[in-house]
């Protein structure tokens, strides 16, 4: 059989100016994957999301893993929602960046304040009731992620793939595989640690969910590199 290597992205710069790119912590995560990866995994193609964490992840997978890697197509199914969408439709005021900062600020852990917040945003986008006000709705999102999943396995016809993608088709590719919940998905993604590999296995028809959010080169490696967000 086959195997899809689903690896999340690394760190982001969560409350920089660009969330859209690795921090430092993110990189050496995706040079500690690509050394973990090196003798182990051969991949016939790489693939990716749209998303500069994406491409910078399989950069700094390449560095570590010491040698050319097929280069990553990016494909749009394989990309993230947009968070910030979720997060302002339930918070209008925070489309001021500013203010949202002062907001978070007035909390002890801001971090942990922003995660609630986004916990909150992301069951109102499930819900489907407020559809309309959403570039693209949770059954949208679900439908594209699965589309890319399908057109990956019939491109690749029995080679091994790396894509490097987000928390969130992560969990839809758990969900659609294993039968979940809306709300069991929402709980999976909630646990994807950055630079996790997931580990989709597929013949003919045939496609099963073998490992789920290893993270285990990390903590062999040094277990301060283990984050979620």
């Amino acid at each position: 059989m086959a195997t899809i290597y689903l690896i999340r992205h690394g760190q982001a710069s969560f409350g920089k100016e660009n969330y859209d790119q690795l921090s430092p912590r993110g990189w050496e995560q995706g040079r500690v994957l690509g050394r973990w990866l090196a003798g182990k995994v051969t991949p016939s193609a790489v693939f990716g999301g749209n998303m500069e964490r994406h491409r910078e992840t399989m950069e700094a997978i390449t560095s570590g893993y010491g040698e050319a890697l097929p280069d990553m197509q990016a494909v749009e199914g394989f990309s993230e929602f947009d968070h910030t969408q979720l997060i302002e439709r339930l918070r209008p005021e925070w489309e001021d960046r500013e203010r949202m900062a002062r907001d978070l600020a007035a909390f002890p852990k801001p971090a942990r304040a922003f995660q609630q917040v986004f916990e909150e945003a992301m069951v109102r986008w499930v819900s489907g009731q407020h559809d309309d006000e959403y570039a693209e709705s949770w059954g949208e999102f679900q439908n594209r992620v699965i589309t890319a999943l399908e057109q990956l396995i019939d491109y690749t016809d029995g080679g091994d793939t790396l894509v490097s993608t987000s928390g969130g088709p992560i969990a839809v590719m758990a969900q659609h595989l294993l039968q979940l919940s809306d709300r069991k998905t929402l709980d999976m993604n909630s646990v994807i640690a950055n630079t996790s590999v997931t580990r989709i296995l597929h013949s003919g028809a045939r496609r099963s969910l073998a490992v789920f959010n290893n993270y285990s080169h990390l903590e062999a490696e040094d277990a301060s590199l283990v984050t979620f967000r």
